[in-house]
């Protein structure tokens, strides 16, 4: 599931062909062109205005900085500004973006105390940013567990971090409480919470969509796990009662400043995916990450079950 936002993506492009040396970079006929390009390259709203700034030096051989201004007729306070790129000769209109190569953004992410599953030890991280009642997610645990981990073993770590649309989900950030209350005495029991909500959401929403009584069902259903689990009731009581949500909201606030605007959220020693992609482009880029650190992947496709073993159940 996705924020909207009002972005506009990098692009570069031709002015018209003709433009004389005479034209200088304030003039009005210039100007002119330009927004026109700009509208019909990005399609500007109708109730947009465009305002062409004045060229500065950049840092870019042969090109000039050149501002250009987005702002709603309607709604004064909804504007943005790019910088573009504008050629000495006038002939050549740019967008581009610079990244910080010196910062990998795993690197960014907190993952202590978050419960792992699988090989503490891998060379390859996969960190989700995950809602526990979003439907793509549980499609996307669902792949995760089991059929990605049983084909790489002992390759990958899984470690979760808490995203919750609450404008969308009203009893997810409910949940991502409990399941850090449960965390907090057994990554195991942590993992079987959130198993069981990945697979049992329209269960917890309940025909009502009454979200007191899907908290009631959350914290029922965490007492119940801790009891299987044979933690400290007293300490998980406690917890459940005083549903302190900082944890989730840091979680939440770290992914925002990583650009993260919809669930499920991966990044794979530090490349994003998002969305709950098809399986074998999830394992694209775990091979591609595992190739990276000098580790070969597993073939392929998945094991064939044996001859003998067909149509036994197994």
């Amino acid at each position: 599931m996705l924020r909207t936002r009002f972005l506009f993506g990098c692009l570069a492009f031709l002015l018209a062909a003709g433009c004389k040396a005479q034209d200088t970079p304030n003039n009005p006929k210039v100007d002119r062109r330009i927004e026109i390009l700009v509208r019909s390259q990005l399609n500007v709203p109708q109730d947009w205005k465009v305002s062409v700034g004045p060229r500065s030096k950049s840092d870019i051989p042969g090109f000039d900085a050149i501002p250009i201004t987005f702002s709603s007729t309607s709604d004064p306070s909804k504007q943005q500004t790019l910088n573009f790129l504008l050629s000495k000769d006038g002939n050549t209109l740019a967008r581009l973006s610079k990244w910080d190569l010196s910062k990998n953004p795993a690197d960014l992410i907190s993952i202590a105390n978050r419960p792992v599953r699988g090989n503490p030890d891998a060379k390859v991280t996969i960190i989700n940013f995950d809602d526990l009642e979003c439907p793509y997610c549980a499609r996307m645990h669902a792949q995760l567990f089991p059929d990605t981990m049983d084909h790489y073993k002992g390759l990958v770590r899984v470690i979760y971090k808490d995203f919750p649309l609450v404008e969308i989900h009203p009893w997810a950030l409910h949940a991502a409480v409990d399941a850090n209350c449960l965390a907090a005495q057994s990554p195991t029991a942590y993992w079987s919470y959130v198993d069981y909500l990945h697979t049992h959401g329209e269960d917890i929403s309940g025909p009502q969509r009454d979200p007191a009584k899907s908290a009631a069902t959350l914290d029922k259903l965490a007492r119940d796990e801790g009891q299987r689990s044979k933690l400290d009731s007293g300490k998980l009581d406690a917890c459940l009662a005083k549903q302190d949500d900082s944890v989730v909201r840091a979680s939440m606030k770290e992914g925002d400043a990583l650009g993260v605007d919809g669930t499920p959220t991966l990044f794979i020693n530090g490349e994003r995916l998002s969305g709950a992609l098809p399986e074998e482009q999830l394992w694209m880029a775990i091979d591609r990450a595992l190739a990276a650190e000098g580790v070969t992947p597993p073939p392929a496709g998945k094991p064939e079950v044996p001859a003998a073993d067909k149509g036994q159940g197994k």
